[in-house]
């Protein structure tokens, strides 16, 4: 091989050897290809099942106000004392009944003297039983005996009830309790004066049961139903385990409230005239709603990323609204049929092209599966 041949085949393999470190020419991709491939939900309406509270007062069931019968005697002992249980019949306060007992001694007597004076009436009328028109006597003194004594049979009456109304508030001078039950309230002290007036010596529970009196909307009432279970939630942080006994059948004309009586076990630390918030495990309401991954919390609100026809995400504010089952329900937000991104904590903008995969809402857990 001549130098030449040998010159010219060194240059061909620096040029192929140089052709081959070049760079390839770069693939550009397209916005579908760099898309972030996502699960989506759509919005529409589910049963929120455990989604409803309500908050109110501990009353009692039944309330039993304890009054004296008789006005004008000295309270001589007081024997109970708020916070006791007492049963039905059992005697709380004890009245002075000096002055009550001389006016059944006295009335005792005249009801006695009316009686002999009624006694002696009726037997001089029946000495002139048959004598009418006989001469004996004239009609006019007939008649007088036979009206004296009966005038006389309607004193002794009259002294006899007045004995037994004399006796009956000496019965009345132990005050007694109408019900069994826990006493709630005491308001009255050995000294004072039994008198008739509107603020009771005692109040009791009766049974010592205490219920929870809670509010809730027209809508919502309508979830509600007698023997429903309801965990009620005290202000001491306990819960106590409750079921619907009464549910309002009208609702407040200025507040478009109804009542809900809860039925409560009889404990100590359930208060009356505490607070208490009731949640309706079994309560289920039907609205619009997402899982509650899909809300995204931030300082601007709460907000969901809808994913258009064009498969592109758009932030959208919402309005909350009851949870539970893993679900929230939307107030306000995207119209029925939407498609949201499950995860709200994506790392999505606005604009961001998703690749969208749906599929059903994923069951809650529960709670053996959360331990």
């Amino acid at each position: 091989m001549t130098r030449t041949s040998i010159a010219l085949t060194l240059a061909l393999v620096a040029t192929f050897a140089l052709a081959g470190c070049g760079k390839k020419p770069a693939v550009k991709e397209s916005d579908s290809q760099r898309a972030r491939a996502v699960r989506v939900v759509k919005v529409e309406p589910r049963q929120i099942i455990g989604s409803l509270t309500a908050s109110g007062v501990l009353t009692p069931r039944e309330e039993a106000a304890v009054l004296p019968e008789v006005t004008g005697y000295r309270v001589a002992r007081v024997l109970v004392d708020a916070g006791q249980y007492v049963r039905a019949g059992q005697t709380l306060v004890k009245l002075d009944g000096a002055l009550i007992a001389a006016q059944v001694e006295q009335q005792g007597a005249l009801a006695a003297q009316s009686a002999i004076q009624a006694e002696q009436a009726e037997a001089q009328a029946a000495r002139v039983k048959g004598l009418d028109g006989q001469g004996v006597l004239s009609q006019e003194q007939l008649d007088q005996r036979r009206f004296q004594a009966r005038a006389a049979r309607a004193t002794a009456n009259a002294q006899a009830a007045a004995y037994k109304d004399a006796r009956t508030r000496a019965g009345k001078l132990a005050v007694t309790a109408p019900v069994s039950g826990l006493v709630l309230e005491r308001n009255v002290r050995p000294g004072e004066l039994s008198a008739g007036g509107a603020t009771p010596w005692f109040r009791i529970a009766q049974g010592g049961e205490i219920e929870l009196l809670a509010e809730l909307s027209e809508e919502d009432l309508a979830r509600v139903r007698p023997g429903q279970r309801a965990s009620v939630v005290l202000s001491t942080g306990t819960s106590a385990e409750g079921t619907v006994r009464l549910v309002s059948p009208q609702v407040n004309a200025q507040s478009k409230l109804g009542t809900v009586r809860i039925r409560l076990p009889v404990r100590a630390d359930i208060r009356s005239g505490g607070y208490g918030r009731a949640l309706f495990a079994d309560a289920v309401g039907q609205s619009l709603a997402v899982p509650e991954t899909a809300v995204r919390y931030d300082a601007d609100g709460a907000s969901v990323m809808v994913v258009g026809a064009d498969n592109r995400v758009k932030r959208v504010t919402v309005q909350t609204g009851p949870r539970g089952s893993g679900l929230v329900s939307l107030i306000k937000g995207p119209p029925a049929g939407s498609r949201v991104v499950l995860n709200a904590a994506a790392f999505l903008l606005d604009g961001d092209m998703v690749r969208p995969t749906e599929g059903p809402v994923p069951a809650p857990k529960s709670a053996s599966a959360k331990k």
